[in-house]
């Protein structure tokens, strides 16, 4: 996990800070950043603006682009798939992570077998790889066995076709379930899942991922550093423009998007280990709060030189138990804007994170009964 500093290939030179991990337990290696693409390929960046994007990224060291059907179609399969065509670089150099579930169509989502294997299938051709490197689940399929699930990935792998396998938005449970299942079974087990984590969504990836890893070796790819523009550089009420009532309550910005899942309680006080369906409410209720805290952060920002962006991006960074942050980038300047927060984690000293924690006052905590139950 050192830093790394020579140049790759002829023109390939990593940023400073932008380092190689090991993906969960696995010998797979990717860059600590990775581009999503929600923001570059959802819809409001040109294709030649995308292209100059992931070319930047690429050159800059990252290695592992993230896609999924669920928030731009096919449309980012297609256009990724267009761009690694056109570009000389080595298959062996980048790492393409797309995820199975959703569907336009609603009696084509899940994860049955039938599912996996078509949709795996429908990404190698749009993509128009031979094998695509991570497959995550893009949610649990409560009408889907377990048992189905995890032998359709592992005939998937075993066909070549992926290479690794993970998860997006499990429960701990449901993620202990899968492996449990896989080793009945035989099969491969999962090495990854996807959580959001920024300033206001903490209690899955500090509470519990880091025991995932060390127990059955799943590590954890973050998402969302900046909570959906909830943290942006400005903190007035424009700055939450993105997360309104409306927007929530038509399921624009929910952890279950589509429609089978408006069956589920809506409950404020639903204990999914995630954070969307049990912080979502709260962030909005308490909006001016937060809105406090975050100007308080932006003091602290502007003392170390930087936006409040790039020092919530490196305030993640700072976890080691995120072992490939996922960012999304409109434009060459904004990716270079947000990948140069990496310079900043080394000023995050003890001090720094001390103050930013007083600041935030959110710091998550066990139950009692759960921190004093080794004690018994």
């Amino acid at each position: 996990m050192e830093e790394l500093s020579e140049t790759m290939g002829n023109s390939r030179q990593l940023t400073p800070g932008l380092r190689y991990r090991n993906l969960g337990k696995s010998g797979l290696r990717v860059s600590n950043i990775g581009l999503g693409a929600w923001v570059t390929f959802g819809g409001g960046v040109s294709e030649s603006e995308a292209e100059a994007v992931v070319e930047a990224a690429y050159l800059a060291g990252i290695n592992l682009f993230d896609l999924s059907e669920a928030h731009t179609g096919p449309r980012a399969e297609i256009l990724l798939g267009q761009i690694l065509k056109r570009k000389p670089w080595p298959r062996t150099s980048y790492i393409v992570c797309t995820k199975i579930y959703f569907n336009s169509k609603s009696d084509e989502r899940g994860l049955s077998r039938k599912h996996i294997i078509e949709s795996v299938k429908a990404s190698l051709l749009r993509l128009q790889l031979d094998y695509i490197d991570v497959v995550i689940l893009h949610k649990c399929d409560p009408m889907c066995p377990t048992e189905e699930t995890v032998r359709a990935m592992h005939h998937v792998i075993t066909q070549g076709w992926v290479m690794y396998w993970g998860t997006a938005k499990w429960s701990t449970v449901e993620i202990m379930d899968a492996y449990s299942n896989c080793r009945q079974f035989n099969c491969i087990t999962p090495i990854i899942e996807q959580a959001e984590y920024h300033m206001f969504c903490r209690e899955k990836t500090e509470l519990y991922m880091s025991e995932l890893y060390n127990k059955i070796g799943v590590g954890l790819m973050a998402w969302s550093p900046i909570g959906m523009g909830l943290v942006s550089p400005k903190t007035d009420d424009s700055n939450s423009q993105v997360l309104t009532r409306s927007a929530l309550k038509h399921n624009k910005y929910t952890s279950f998007s589509w429609s089978e899942d408006e069956t589920l309680p809506s409950s404020k006080d639903s204990t999914r280990d995630g954070c969307w369906t049990k912080e979502r409410p709260t962030a909005l209720e308490k909006r001016e709060g937060q809105a406090e805290k975050l100007k308080q952060v932006e003091l602290i920002a502007e003392r170390l030189g930087c936006s409040l962006t790039q020092l919530s991006i490196a305030w993640c960074s700072k976890n080691e138990s995120v072992q490939c942050l996922l960012l999304g980038a409109t434009t060459v300047q904004h990716l270079y804007h947000c990948i140069h927060s990496l310079q900043l984690v080394p000023k995050l000293n003890a001090t720094i994170m001390s103050e930013l924690e007083k600041v935030l006052g959110n710091k998550p905590a066990r139950a009692p009964m759960v921190s004093t139950l080794a004690l018994r």
